[in-house]
């Protein structure tokens, strides 16, 4: 099957093409010179699959293509139009929805209405709060690499970390001031694009180098608000890293407070928590093991691959179902 797929989310892209590596999937990414939003193309921030091919946006049009995957509104609406044919406009789609809806409930209304486009969204936090009206919607869970045992969890840096994109600019959903507030009672650094603008920020680095600094440190602190399950959280409990975190959307059904990590709305708890694992190397390992049995038993790469196939054939017979209408 032939995919194509705008770079957007690397880091959820890298896993979904990662997990089809040995299945007979070819995904494309389109490319522009100068990498617009969505126009990146392999990124070096990531590994990816061999089928993972770019293709010159000018060049799409010439795709045999089977399926197309937007995961923006950009894409859907604008994208589309530049750089597809009418045929290929057609074609089987999915559109791939990462975000939390913003707003009152009642007006949390997705941009697509469409029967015959299948919507997948990352969370059943998701799922339930947006309204999507008359288009199928599907649930995948997350899925993270697994990490080697040279990977894992050693926990000697008596500080704890996060791993923001972006937290100047989406400040309070991203838990900016939560984030200094914090910082103030115990030491926090910070990865993650732009991170270099926060006190303690190291800048945006390649993602094995971020997981290679990060197994050294404590725990990790999510202070994000409202977006949907943040994949660095998963990653960093693979690893093994204890987690601290604000319990909200989906992260409520991952972490179990106490057992395998600390989640709380209060966060004064939660400096205690970061105060009790720097004090306490062997609560944060026992914390950071049950992290990562929840993580490989919950967001496997066999389930993930197992569930993204069945979007595909379901994209396939909505298609069949309900023609395109014109776009």
């Amino acid at each position: 099957m032939n995919v194509l797929v705008w770079q957007i989310h690397g880091s959820y892209l890298n896993t979904l093409v990662q997990s089809f590596a040995s299945a007979p999937y070819r995904f494309y990414l389109p490319t522009k010179p100068d990498k617009p939003e969505g126009y990146g193309g392999r990124g070096p921030t990531y590994s990816w699959s061999p089928d993972t091919v770019e293709v010159p946006a000018e060049e799409v049009g010439d795709l045999d293509l089977d399926l197309v995957i937007y995961q923006t509104e950009k894409n859907f609406f604008e994208d589309t139009r530049e750089i597809l044919t009418p045929e290929q406009r057609a074609l089987p789609a999915i559109y791939l929805e990462h975000n939390t809806p913003q707003g009152r409930t009642n007006e949390m209304v997705h941009p697509i209405d469409d029967p015959g486009v299948l919507l997948v969204h990352v969370t059943h936090f998701n799922d339930l709060f947006w309204d999507c009206r008359e288009t199928p919607t599907r649930v995948i869970d997350h899925a993270v690499l697994p990490s080697t045992p040279k990977g894992s969890y050693i926990g000697e840096i008596e500080r704890g970390v996060s791993l923001v994109n972006d937290m100047p600019r989406r400040k309070r959903v991203v838990g900016g001031d939560v984030f200094r507030r914090a910082s103030e009672e115990v030491p926090l650094d910070l990865f993650g694009f732009d991170s270099k603008e926060v006190a303690g920020g190291f800048g945006d680095l390649p993602q094995a180098e971020v997981h290679e600094r990060m197994r050294a440190y404590r725990f990790y602190f999510n202070p994000i608000r409202y977006t949907s399950l943040p994949l660095s959280v998963l990653e960093a409990m693979e690893i093994g890293l204890p987690v601290v975190a604000l319990a909200t959307t989906e992260l409520v059904t991952v972490i179990k407070d106490g057992e395998n990590g600390f989640i709380d709305t209060n966060v004064d708890n939660l400096v205690r928590r970061m105060r009790r694992l720097l004090s306490d190397p062997e609560e944060a390992l026992r914390i950071g093991d049950a992290g990562r049995r929840t993580v490989r038993e919950r967001f496997g790469l066999e389930r993930f691959a197992a569930d993204w196939e069945a979007a595909f054939e379901e994209a396939l017979k909505l298609r069949e179902a309900v023609p395109c209408a014109s776009r």
